[in-house]
């Protein structure tokens, strides 16, 4: 467990994604009819049924999952997720009447797209914080750690299945709306939780490995591993280097490897989580 300071910064967050989802919801998602994955979708759809607030039917239908999901995940993560989940419902009723953006609310396509970027950014600011609003999120975090799926295509996935059974409700293109909608916050989603300095892994194979590792070391301030490989063609042993850098630092080191060894094959890909010294720990 982290200091208090710690604790308070993330359920500050938590309180804030959550206000920011609530938000997409009541703005743009039920005023133009859309539907919404998991939990979220289910008291949405009852909602429109009942005209209960989706705030209270989304607590109720949390319980069952909360209480299963006390086997599945640790207990921090519970307690945070119940915080965002009772802050979810919260905002949910405080926000119902909103309406900041006036008649741009009603264009079907650019609600969809409002939803998706702004319900997505709230969602990742809670994941973010190692906690989740509830329902299909606790599911995703269960399959994240038993599959190592991202938490974003999980969601997508379980959310687009619910939303296509929504089908038989609402006509298809307030479906294909959704989808919309739901593709573009789990993109955002994951760049908020990964990050947006997104970073970069390098397999570099130069015949002047000590010159490109010192280099990296001195200059960039990263570790480097060297691994040995042998051509197939040659049989010639070599050391071949890993790194992982950032994206800001990735221009340098092109440059400098091909300032050292013009004849220096390198390999970029991209690492999605980095995990140990020098970089954050993992948020979920």
């Amino acid at each position: 467990m982290e200091n208090g300071k710690g604790m308070i910064k993330r359920i500050f967050f938590i309180f804030l994604g959550s206000f920011i989802n609530a938000v997409a919801i009541n703005m743009f998602i039920i005023p133009n009819k859309f539907l919404s994955g998991g939990v979220a979708g289910l008291a949405i759809i009852i909602h429109y049924i009942t005209s209960i607030s989706s705030g209270f039917i989304m607590f109720i239908l949390n319980i069952p999952i909360f209480i299963l999901g006390m086997k599945e995940a640790d207990k921090e993560f519970m307690i945070l997720s119940l915080i965002g989940m009772f802050s979810l419902s919260l905002f949910l009723i405080l926000t119902s009447n909103m309406n900041l953006f006036g008649n741009a609310s009603h264009d079907p396509l650019l609600s969809s797209i409002y939803a998706g970027v702004i319900g997505g950014l709230g969602v990742g600011l809670v994941f973010k914080n190692r906690a989740s609003l509830g329902g299909t999120d606790i599911i995703a975090v269960v399959l994240k750690k038993k599959s190592g799926i991202s938490i974003a295509t999980i969601s997508f996935t379980l959310n687009a299945l619910v939303v296509l059974s929504g089908a038989f409700i609402s006509g298809i293109e307030v479906v294909l709306y959704t989808l919309i909608s739901m593709y573009i916050s789990s993109v955002v989603m994951g760049r908020v939780i990964e990050g947006f300095d997104r970073k970069r892994l390098l397999l570099i194979v130069t015949s002047k490995e000590k010159e490109v590792s010192e280099y990296i070391l001195k200059n960039l301030g990263r570790g480097v591993t060297f691994l040995y490989g042998e051509g197939a063609y040659t049989g010639e042993r070599k050391k071949i280097l890993y790194c992982i850098v950032t994206l800001n630092q990735l221009t340098r080191m092109k440059k400098i490897v091909e300032d050292i060894d013009p004849s220096a094959f390198m390999s970029i890909l991209d690492a999605a989580e980095v995990h140990g010294k020098g970089f954050k720990k993992p948020d979920i």
